[in-house]
């Protein structure tokens, strides 16, 4: 197809299909928990089980919609300022080449409904899917660019993700250790 549009709709559904497979798989544990501590049976009280089941989907699809939509925003972001470093493409042609690639994205979310009842099969199929897209979009980008260019890209989403990833890391760290350290030791 010619026009440039056909894949605008699929980022939308992609994060709509990850967002309540990992919202289905969430519920689950959560409802374990809940019978585990004894509030499933006060909360059984005000809804019935359908209507809790469907409730906490919501919120935590919810949830993760805003997670992935933020995640999405940051690495198209990302990428678009190592392109801005390493492209030779002024006319901005090697963006809309690489918007097949959406594809890709859709088959993994696609694929995740099935894995719902685990999160290793959720996280697997998920980093596959995102390491699957990056090659094909370096791939694709790659006849517009040099081969340092290529390589320079490269470098540059590893060291943000990495330095992202890692900041993100060591703030879980530091607010779970201040969380402990508040805490009342009998």
């Amino acid at each position: 197809m010619k026009n440039p549009y056909v894949f605008g709709f699929l980022p939308l559904i992609t994060i709509l299909l990850f967002s309540l497979s990992f919202s289905i798989f969430t519920m689950n544990k959560a409802i374990d928990l809940f019978k585990v501590i004894g509030v499933y049976s006060g909360m059984r009280e005000f809804l019935s089980d359908l209507e809790l089941k469907l409730f906490l989907v919501i919120i935590l699809a919810l949830i993760y919609f805003m997670l992935f939509s933020a995640l999405k925003l940051i690495a198209e972001t990302i990428h678009e300022i190592g392109m801005l470093f390493f492209s030779k493409d002024l006319e901005g042609k090697t963006i809309s080449q690489a918007r097949g690639g959406y594809v890709i994205f859709f088959i993994g979310s696609f694929i995740s409904a099935i894995g719902f009842q685990s999160l290793q099969i959720l996280l697997i199929i998920f980093l596959a899917t995102a390491f699957v897209y990056f090659v094909y979009v370096i791939f694709k980008l790659s006849s517009s660019m040099s081969m340092l260019g290529t390589v320079g890209l490269i470098m540059f989403e590893f060291m943000v993700w990495s330095l992202f990833l890692t900041l993100v890391i060591y703030v879980t760290i530091k607010l779970y250790n201040g969380i402990v350290a508040s805490l009342p030791f009998l």
